[in-house]
């Protein structure tokens, strides 16, 4: 596997980035202040991470999508070790993710990676998406924050 900056996001790395942010809009806005990786094997786009910088301390790890084919294959862990190393280079002291409370394969990966909870965002997702979104048989409200220090 092969990780490399994005220069111009395209529309590859959309459908991926739409995979785990339904919102185009949102995604496109938050696209403007990150960075992003693009993850490539076999000369093949499976993988785009993104990461915001909240301050000179912070930075979330705003978008992580892997092709659905290839999930479940540590490609997700991977690239989370990948983006924690970059942080620290980058002499952040804190990385953030957010997800949703009904994503359970996600919040699940998030703490096996060092991840701790530390604020519901309560509606955040009937606030801010048009359609409901459903996971796991459950209609998706409220975002999770988690954050581990680095």
């Amino acid at each position: 596997m092969e990780i490399s900056q994005i220069t111009t996001f395209k529309n590859e790395h959309y459908e991926l980035l739409l995979i785990a942010d339904p919102n185009r809009k949102l995604v496109a806005h938050y696209l403007e202040h990150s960075v992003g990786f693009q993850m490539i094997e076999e000369g093949k786009l499976v993988g785009v991470l993104v990461l915001t910088p909240i301050n000179q301390t912070q930075i979330e790890l705003k978008n992580i999508s892997i092709a659905t084919k290839l999930q479940h294959q540590g490609k997700a862990q991977f690239f989370i070790q990948f983006a924690l190393k970059y942080a620290k280079q980058k002499n952040y002291q804190e990385m953030l993710v957010a997800t949703g409370s009904t994503s359970f394969v996600q919040l699940y990966l998030y703490q096996k990676m060092g991840f701790r909870c530390f604020e519901v965002k309560t509606n955040f997702f009937t606030d801010n998406y048009a359609d409901p979104i459903f996971e796991n048989g459950l209609q998706l409200h409220d975002m999770l924050m988690l954050r581990q220090k680095l």
